[in-house]
């Protein structure tokens, strides 16, 4: 485990998901259906997001006459069907995760995502037996770019952030981390690339691939 510690926390939509493009076009479909062409700064500002407070935002910003309700039911109906089918794990996740298994880590998700979508994915991906727990930002005051999400991870494997590692592919998630005394593994991905230098100044780790924390 890196540096001896005990937990390992993972975000899962673009860390250990390869789901990131599914809600790049969700977000194409849903606004193109309204004449809007997605903004780059929209992209930036909802990732960190949960459902309720990326649908506000989203309504306000447009101007949409939809309610938050309706919003976020359509971002689900529209998503529901790739996290339970199409959405695949990045590459090395399952080794990884027997390996901390076997060397007998507690390993929690900390998530902005739904439990109605990231459940049935870690399902069909085959990862869901190796989760001690889960935690979801509707769960914490605060949102990713604090570090609330990942202390209460911590809190439910009964450890304390010192004695964890967090996985993290966007900058507002490594911020939030870094804000206590996790130890925090930028993970590569395609759609975080815009805030890909300032990911690898800030995390302790850099990494491509899974693959490359394999013994």
């Amino acid at each position: 485990m890196i540096d001896n510690r005990m937990g390992a926390i993972f975000d899962l939509d673009g860390t250990l998901l390869d789901s990131m493009g599914v809600w790049r076009k969700i977000d194409e479909d849903f606004l193109g259906k309204r004449g809007f062409i997605v903004p780059d700064d929209y992209l930036v500002a909802i990732t960190s997001k949960n459902f309720d407070a990326a649908a506000e935002y989203t309504k306000e910003r447009f101007n949409l006459p939809e309610s938050e309700e309706e919003i976020i039911k359509e971002w689900f109906d529209m998503a529901i069907e790739a996290y339970t089918n199409e959405v695949k794990l990045k590459a090395g996740v399952i080794d990884y995760l027997k390996q901390l298994k076997a060397e007998g880590i507690k390993i929690a998700a900390a998530t902005s995502s739904d439990e109605r979508l990231f459940r049935p994915c870690l399902t069909h991906c085959g990862i869901m037996k190796y989760f001690d727990a889960f935690t979801v930002t509707q769960e914490v005051r605060r949102g990713k770019g604090f570090p609330d999400v990942y202390q209460l991870a911590a809190e439910k494997l009964s450890l304390k952030p010192k004695q964890c590692v967090v996985y993290e592919d966007i900058l507002k998630g490594v911020e939030g981390a870094k804000m206590d005394d996790f130890y925090v593994v930028g993970v590569e991905d395609i759609h975080s690339s815009y805030e890909k230098n300032e990911i690898m100044q800030l995390s302790d780790r850099y990494i491509l691939s899974f693959e490359e924390l394999l013994d």
